[in-house]
This record gives C-alpha cells, sequence and structure tokens, in this order.
C-alpha cells in the first residue's frame, strides 16, 4: 500500500526511527519553538523550571495530541503532519473522520472544508463543489463550497492537499487557493499526501503513537443513501478492530452525545474512553453555572468518562491572572477526565488570543502564555491530555514536569 512504502522509506532515514520492537517512537525532537517560548516568559518559578530541562532527552508523551497532526505548520489530516506530529513527541494523533460518496471513511477536518485545505477548485473535479467557485464583487465575497460526500474515494485520493486557507478578496479560483494566515507557512505542503482513515491508522500505529479519531457531524442529510449515523459511528470503531487496534489505543470522540452514546452502549471497550467534545456558545460565563449546558452528573450516571472543552471553558481571569475556571473544576470535581483543545491555534497571542483565549484575553501579553496557560491546565485543573497544532511545545513541558 502506498502508505506502507511511506512509512519505509522514512523509517530508514538516519534521524527518524518511527517505532522499535517495542512499538514506542523515538528520535522525538523538540525543534526551536518551546526554548523561545520560555525565553519570553517572565522571571519566576516557571520560567526557572522550564528553562532548568534544557538539555533533557525528549521523548514522546501521551499527554501530548497532535491536532489533526502538527498543523502549525504541516497541511492538515496528511501523512507529512502525522510524521511531523509524531517527530515532535505526540503520543495520540487525531484523524477527523467523515466520508465520500461511497462511504468510505477519509481524514478531513469537515465533510465540507475541500475547498480551503485541498487543490480541488483547480482540478478536474471543481465541477462535483456542492457550490462552484464564485469570485469576490463589490462588498461580496469570494465563496465555494465542496464536499468529500460528492467524491468517491478513488476522486478523492487524486486531490493536493494544501494549508487550510482562502482569500476572500479572490477573483479567480487560482487566487482563491491563498490567503495563508501570517502564522502559517506554505513550505512543507510539497508532496504531501490525504488520506484514509484506515490508512492513518497504519501510519500512526507505524509511528508508535496512539489515537483520538474524531467522527465529524455530516454535511448531508442523514441517513445517506442508506448510511445512518450509527453506521457511521460503528464503521470508525470497526476500522480499529480491523487494523488489530486495542480499545485501549483509542480516544473516540465527537460533538455529538448521541455518537460517544452509541459507543458507551454498542463499544463498550471502545466506549470506556469515549470523548465527548464540548465548546464555548453564545451565553455562556466560564463562572456562571447557570449558563452552562452540560450536566456533569447525568453525563457520568449516562457512562461519560472523558470531556474535552474548548480551552477557553478551562480558563479565566483571576484578577489580572490566568486561573483554571469554575467549569473546569466543577467538571473535574464531579469525576469527568478532562482533555483541553486547542494550544497554539490562535496564533500570536499579543493581540489578546482570539477565540481560544477569549476568556482571558485581557491577560495575555505573548506567546509564552501559552506555557503560563499549559501550566494551569495541567497542574491547576488536572487534564489528561492536552491537544496542539504545534505538539513539540506540550511534549517539552510534559516531559519537564514528569506527566
Amino acid at each position: 500500500m502506498r502508505i506502507t512504502l511511506i512509512a519505509a522509506t522514512l523509517a530508514a532515514l538516519p534521524a527518524v526511527a518511527f517505532a522499535d520492537g517495542h512499538g514506542q517512537s523515538t528520535a522525538v525532537s523538540y525543534g526551536a519553538r518551546p526554548a523561545y517560548l520560555v525565553d519570553k516568559l517572565p522571571e519566576g518559578p516557571l520560567k526557572e523550571k522550564l528553562a532548568s530541562c534544557m538539555g533533557q532527552t525528549p521523548a514522546p508523551t501521551a499527554f501530548s495530541i497532535g491536532h489533526r497532526g502538527a498543523a502549525l505548520q504541516f497541511p492538515e489530516h496528511t501523512d507529512q503532519s502525522y510524521i511531523a506530529g509524531a517527530r515532535q513527541g505526540a503520543g495520540i494523533l487525531e484523524c477527523d473522520v467523515t466520508f465520500t460518496k461511497d462511504h468510505e471513511l477519509v481524514c478531513r477536518h469537515a465533510q465540507n472544508d475541500l475547498h480551503t485545505t485541498t487543490n480541488i477548485l483547480v482540478s478536474d473535479l471543481a465541477d462535483t463543489c456542492t457550490t462552484a467557485f464564485t469570485p469576490a464583487s463589490g462588498d461580496t465575497k469570494a465563496n465555494a463550497e465542496c464536499r468529500t460526500s460528492e467524491l468517491t474515494l478513488d476522486q478523492f485520493r487524486t486531490l493536493t492537499p494544501k494549508m487550510d486557507s482562502f482569500d476572500a478578496t479572490a477573483t479567480t479560483a487560482e487566487a482563491y487557493q491563498g490567503g495563508v494566515a501570517g502564522f502559517r507557512t506554505t513550505l512543507y505542503t510539497d508532496k504531501a499526501s490525504v488520506m484514509t482513515h484506515s490508512e492513518s491508522i497504519e501510519l500512526i500505529k507505524s509511528l508508535g503513537a496512539k489515537f483520538t479519531p474524531e467522527l465529524k457531524s455530516p454535511s448531508v442529510e442523514m441517513p445517506h443513501d442508506g448510511f445512518s449515523q450509527e453506521d457511521y459511528a460503528q464503521k470508525m470503531i470497526d476500522e480499529y478492530k480491523a487494523a488489530g487496534i486495542p480499545a485501549s489505543d483509542v480516544w473516540p470522540q465527537s460533538f455529538n452525545l448521541d455518537d460517544v452514546l452509541y459507543w458507551v452502549n454498542n463499544e463498550p471497550e471502545f466506549g470506556k474512553q469515549a470523548v465527548y467534545l464540548v465548546e464555548w456558545s453564545d451565553g455562556f460565563d466560564e463562572q456562571d453555572k447557570a449558563t452552562w449546558n452540560e450536566d456533569f452528573a447525568a453525563l457520568k450516571e449516562q457512562g461519560v468518562q472523558y470531556l474535552a472543552p474548548s480551552l477557553n471553558m478551562l480558563l479565566t481571569d483571576d484578577n489580572g491572572a490566568i486561573a483554571a475556571s469554575a467549569y473546569a473544576l466543577a467538571a473535574k470535581e464531579a469525576g469527568l477526565k478532562l482533555i483541553a483543545w486547542t494550544l497554539e491555534r490562535s496564533g500570536p497571542l499579543a493581540s489578546g488570543g482570539g477565540w481560544y483565549f477569549q476568556s482571558v484575553g485581557d491577560v495575555v501579553k505573548d506567546d509564552s502564555d501559552y506555557l503560563v496557560a499549559l501550566d494551569v491546565i495541567a497542574q491547576d485543573i488536572g487534564v489528561e491530555g492536552v491537544f496542539s497544532d504545534w505538539p513539540a511545545t506540550v511534549t517539552y513541558y510534559a516531559n519537564c514536569m514528569g506527566l
């Protein structure tokens, strides 16, 4: 298979030994970014501790979760992104799972994101798009929508991935391919490949990492040509079974509580680690229980063990300092295991950190606050793991703190 050849070729490189006889990823490297962030920290105990670990030997850790691989710099959900995430010590890697026209599972953040994450608009498959490219005109922004559910698996495989971006001012499909955020890059897109879910399993296994697939909400009405939501949830689990992956190595995720409960009730071994994803919504206040949508005790009673809130739900402004939110502490007190998402996705924090840091936007001052936030969610809340677009930062922190 194509992925087998990729993994075999990369495993032969002298600087990388993807998996030894014990299935552990080796040759982890932090790169320059963790030290850069530590250098920016203000003087104090956190900086002193993290600076003391500069000479440590990097090692993979399940506390570090590669969000779509290493999506800060590599095109998400590609072989190159997963490899980069493993090289940065992510002990768990994420494939967001959606399906094609012929109901094959593939790795994409959304069923309808092909127009921003691949070259489909400038390929022979442009006419399959649900919404054809419309150029910008006056106050009207350029627009398009292209879905995996409009392509067969064979057609999907022909696409070339790119950094997730679009230029809303574009008047041509070619120009629409641009718009890459200034904190990202196109430097590492050459020869990256899109992946099926089963291929991601094979590759991630070869890298010595574990798995956290997210079942994405379909853009099409379900059932889709007889393929029900339950079929979809079951097929994702079946592909781990077919690959011989133990349930203890898999953390299946969904924003749809019904999916999580399906796994709890129908695949109990996988359901033990099923993750219920939640995010900041209009009217939410991390300090005001009356605004919370989740009943933590009820979730536990239904068999949900893992809750994964967005980062902004876990943090609050405590007199000008980043602190654990009442929401986070209440969920933890209820016995839920917490996973945080997503560190280093907001871009530079000097301007407030955007959506992911909206609960502490008046506090964050520069990128060193990624480490401050990480320390709060790790030490004061006690999360089980942290998704990051650049896993090396979390790996460095976890190795230093013994997590």
